[in-house]
């Protein structure tokens, strides 16, 4: 697939590093020319110094028989205006556009294909807003993602000490919650990916994928760790795009204060937040953090631009006593840093975004993809289709599916009806199949697997 990036900023970098080993032709557009040699040096793909919405950038980026178009710049008005030019000049097929101003979200209208013709939209500031709510129902996961319009969650938690399924094996799980249906999808030991069988025995440490019905989901919580007390306080370091929006959509249902270093900023989101405790200062102030009792907050969010503030401020609130501590780290390579240490979840913006963009690349019929382990693993969602005669997953029994090495079937969603995958558990045509993949190279297999043959017509 011939795709065209505009914008080398974290998401467009964390966007081409994904595509680019996936045998795509890729070609990244920015004005910022030491950000594209980076890229060059790095990546097999081309690049083109110049403004994305110019007409002449994207015909030299290769437009004219370009495949798809991912606007992914910092400004909303230059990625809707190069998503309208792609349509009316070069009429490239699929155009994706971030949005970063929830202002556009009201008029659904202007994205249709006789206004600006934006095929898809995409926010980072949402999505890291999801991302973060339900890390807020649910504390003691490391994250926790929807599949199937949120009938199916997947779950990922660290096993602890004392743990009730710690120094057993996995299949007794099912004596432990008979009454309820789950899959251990996968483990990851020391950073190293371990196929589950029912053998397995869970160690201290352990971070455990789980998927289960929506429901069923706090059940299995228990039986892996202790359960946290519910969130009710929560504060924010940072009243950007991300800090603003997270505190909008908690502060009718926890209680929010949020830290602003800048005046005029904090002042314009005192009026805008209605139940939102809004201070002028640095998160980092420790002074500031004890008079403002950071030793009774459940969560403390750092969500400032720059993720050295973020570490230093998430490190001081967890040692005054905060519970648990979210910090957005940009650089990939402080994730896994600082995850293993003092800060709780770190949660990546390209990361939490990735996976929206990579449903609309993959092959087949795919609802839903999730980016796991930065970037390492996959969860997806892929209809099934076709009969025994044209599909080689449709009424086969998963025990019987040459599946790729490190894939797992967690469940599957057949209507309304959500069936945990069992060995003996025969696929239907329209299922939706759920998987985990712990190394994505085998995912051009697993689209093969999903293909109709010639016959389905």
């Amino acid at each position: 697939m011939k795709i065209i990036i505009l914008g080398a900023g974290q998401v467009g970098s964390s966007v081409a590093e994904a595509l680019v080993s996936e045998a795509n032709d890729i070609t990244v557009v920015d004005t910022d020319g030491d950000k594209l040699a980076s890229l060059r040096d790095r990546f097999d793909l081309r690049t083109v110094q110049g403004n994305a919405s110019h007409p002449s950038v994207l015909r030299q980026a290769g437009a004219e028989d370009a495949d798809m178009l991912l606007a992914v710049t910092q400004a909303d008005e230059i990625n809707m205006l190069a998503c309208k030019l792609a349509k009316v000049l070069f009429n490239i097929p699929t155009k994706i556009a971030r949005i970063r101003s929830f202002d556009y979200f009201h008029y659904p209208e202007i994205f249709t294909e006789e206004n600006l013709a934006v095929d898809y939209t995409i926010s980072p500031e949402q999505a890291l807003t999801d991302y973060i709510g339900k890390l807020l129902e649910y504390p003691e996961a490391l994250q926790v993602l929807d599949f199937a319009d949120g009938k199916v969650r997947l779950a990922a938690v660290r096993a602890y000490h004392g743990g009730l399924l710690v120094g057993h094996e996995l299949k007794t799980l099912r004596e432990h919650i008979p009454t309820v249906d789950t899959r251990v999808a996968a483990i990851f030991r020391r950073d190293r990916p371990i196929f589950p069988e029912g053998h397995t025995v869970i160690e201290p440490g352990d971070e455990i994928f789980f998927i289960a019905a929506r429901e069923n989901l706090r059940t299995v919580f228990k039986e892996l760790r202790r359960i946290d007390k519910p969130v009710k306080r929560v504060m924010i370091a940072g009243g950007g795009n991300i800090g603003r929006r997270l505190a909008r959509a908690l502060e009718r249902d926890y209680e929010v204060k949020l830290i602003e270093v800048n005046k005029r900023a904090a002042e314009n989101l005192a009026k805008e937040l209605s139940h939102t405790l809004v201070l002028v200062g640095d998160a980092t102030d420790e002074e500031l953090l004890t008079s403002e009792n950071i030793e009774e907050m459940d969560v403390f969010c750092a969500l400032t631009n720059d993720d050295e503030n973020n570490i230093m401020a998430g490190l001081l609130a967890k040692r005054k006593g905060a519970r648990k501590v979210i910090a957005l780290i940009n650089r990939m390579s402080y994730v896994d840093l600082v995850q293993s240490g003092q800060i709780d979840v770190a949660i990546s913006p390209a990361q939490a975004t990735i996976g929206g963009l990579l449903t609309h690349v993959r092959h087949g019929d795919i609802a839903v993809v999730h980016s796991l382990r930065r970037g390492a693993a996959e969860a997806l969602e892929i209809v099934a289709h076709g009969d025994a005669k044209t599909s080689r997953v449709v009424g086969r029994k998963i025990e019987e599916i040459d599946l790729p090495k490190g894939t797992t079937i967690g469940a599957i969603v057949r209507g309304e009806q959500v069936i945990i995958a069992h060995h003996d558990t025969v696929i239907e045509g329209e299922d939706h199949v759920i998987l985990f993949v712990v190394n994505k190279r085998m995912i051009p297999k697993i689209e093969k697997l999903f293909q109709v043959g010639i016959g389905f017509l």
